[in-house]
C-alpha cells in the first residue's frame, strides 16, 4: 500500500506495457509466422550445449509446431493485449502474469533478448498485486 512503491510500480508497469504493445503491434502489422522461430528452437535442443531443454523441444515439436497457425494469432494479440492491460492498469495482475508466461516461454525457447529483464519486472508487478494497478 506504499504510495512511493505505487508510483514506482506505475512507471515499471507502463514501461512493460509499452514494450509489449510495441512487440505485438509490429507482429500484427508486419506479419508474423512463428514456424521459423519454433523450428530454430527445436534445432537448438541438441548438441553439446543445448540452449533449449529436451522436454520443451518435445512440446514445441509435437504441439506448438503442428498448431503454428494458432500461435501465429495468439502471440501477436497476446502481446498487444498484455501491453494494453499493463498501461491502462486494468487486470494488471492478470496482464503481468500472462506477460510472465510468454516471457518464460520465449526464454525456454532459447531467446534471451530483453525477456529476462521483463520477467523480473513482471514478478515485481505480480508481487505488488493491487498496488501496481492503483493508478490506472
Amino acid at each position: 500500500t506504499n504510495k512511493i512503491a505505487m508510483w514506482l510500480l506505475t512507471v515499471i508497469r507502463v514501461y512493460l506495457g509499452y514494450q509489449w504493445i510495441e512487440a505485438g503491434y509490429h507482429k500484427l502489422t508486419g506479419g508474423f509466422d512463428a514456424a521459423g522461430f519454433l523450428t530454430g528452437a527445436i534445432a537448438n535442443s541438441t548438441g553439446e550445449h543445448p540452449a533449449v531443454q529436451g522436454w520443451w523441444a518435445t512440446f514445441l515439436q509435437h504441439f506448438a509446431l503442428p498448431n503454428v497457425d494458432l500461435f501465429n494469432v495468439l502471440v501477436p494479440y497476446g502481446e498487444f493485449l498484455v501491453g494494453i492491460g499493463l498501461i491502462l492498469g486494468t487486470f494488471t495482475t492478470f496482464a503481468a502474469l500472462m506477460g510472465f508466461v510468454m516471457n518464460a516461454a520465449f526464454l525456454f525457447s532459447g531467446t534471451v533478448s530483453t525477456n529476462a529483464q521483463m520477467l523480473i519486472l513482471e514478478v515485481l508487478v505480480l508481487v505488488a498485486a493491487a498496488n501496481a494497478g492503483k493508478i490506472g
